[in-house]
């Protein structure tokens, strides 16, 4: 609150992670989610002193919250910056942070998942990831991405098809290695 870059540092330095995969769920080039991860705690730096907490023992949570917030917003504002425009690129390994207790099958499972949300297009994947991941409502992804309510219901629509699609393919595929 004091705007001690020592304690911003340490602030940054902790949810960085975090806020990173919040970011790769909309943004597939690592620079571009780079970017948008330091645009957001700037935001986040200079609104420090309107984040408010009535319950002290749920002060981490609700400020993950808050934080989520800025962040998503923030990728948003990229999104429409590009027009929605497909990205190219890869996603890093590095940025994968394994679940020690997850079965390694379900941490293949979760990896491909991630890979098929990815190839969505970039107005499908927003939505998904807004209704799906992030809990918006239809009323708040249209009012976001400046859509038709029935858009954004059109566009879940068509990503759950692709991704179920995709599934059914890799499970036939599965079903192929192990024969």
């Amino acid at each position: 609150m004091q705007n001690n870059p020592r304690d911003q540092k340490k602030l940054y330095e902790q949810y960085y992670g975090y806020c990173l995969k919040i970011v790769f769920r909309y943004l597939y080039h690592y620079d571009k989610a780079v970017d948008v991860v330091n645009d957001a705690f700037v935001k986040i730096f200079g609104k420090l002193n309107s984040f408010y907490c009535n319950q002290p023992e749920n002060i981490e949570p609700m400020f993950l919250g808050w934080i989520r917030t800025i962040m998503i917003n923030t990728a948003i504002d990229r999104l429409r910056k590009d027009n929605f425009l497909p990205e190219i690129g890869i996603i890093n390994e590095n940025v994968w942070v394994e679940d020690k207790g997850q079965a390694s099958d379900q941490s293949l499972l979760y990896k491909e998942l991630i890979l098929e949300i990815k190839k969505l297009p970039p107005v499908y994947r927003a939505v998904f990831n807004m209704y799906v991941i992030d809990g918006f409502t239809h009323q708040e992804i249209a009012s976001q991405l400046k859509i038709a309510i029935g858009t954004s219901k059109s566009n879940l629509f068509k990503a759950r098809e692709i991704l179920q699609k995709a599934i059914k393919r890799n499970e036939n595929e599965i079903k192929i290695c192990r024969m």
